[in-house]
């Protein structure tokens, strides 16, 4: 089994950004966050487009760039949290590279992300309580999407990334 694609999938905060950023380092692999491609296609940052748009216009975007990325050869894709709700998009994701769910716990996601502006769907008087939501709608699709899942809680970049690479090499033979 040869990898061309690996693409990360999983809840902000899961650290898809970083993780996959390493990885296509060790792979050799150009790395893209499809997140960063929205905001350098459009020329502004995804609260601005969440404000304008709504979060069905964002989807609408993340689901081109996607489509588009996905069909790309040698990359490490770091996607959007949201990225799963289409189903659309599990199925390019399936289709077309080695797909990885980066779990974590709603606690550590909340340490990682509660500070960070950046982020329209914590824009609430209750982040945790959004955080849950999300999860328990996500966490199925993430699981149903999933080649393989690798657990990020409470580690640092260093054991994931050798985690997923030692599980990619058992893969190949």
């Amino acid at each position: 089994m040869r990898i061309q694609n690996l693409f990360l999938i999983g809840p902000m905060g899961a650290g898809k950004t970083t993780v996959g950023r390493q990885l296509a380092e060790f792979f050799h692999k150009d790395f893209v966050d499809s997140d960063h491609e929205i905001q350098r296609r459009t020329g502004v940052d995804i609260p601005t487009i969440f404000e304008f748009e709504g979060e069905s216009g964002f989807r609408q975007r993340e689901s081109a760039v996607i489509d588009e990325l996905t069909a790309r050869e040698g990359i490490v894709l770091a996607t959007g949290g949201g990225v799963i709700m289409r189903e659309q998009n599990r199925k390019l994701l399936s289709a077309r590279g080695f797909v990885v769910y980066l779990h974590c716990s709603v606690r550590q996601q909340y340490e990682r992300t509660h500070r960070d502006k950046n982020r329209p769907l914590l824009s609430t008087p209750d982040p945790k309580g959004r955080l849950n939501e999300l999860m328990a709608v996500r966490d199925p699709l993430y699981r149903e999407t999933a080649d393989i899942i690798v657990s990020t809680e409470g580690r640092n970049t260093q054991s994931v990334v050798q985690d997923i690479r030692k599980l990619i090499e058992k893969m190949k033979h």
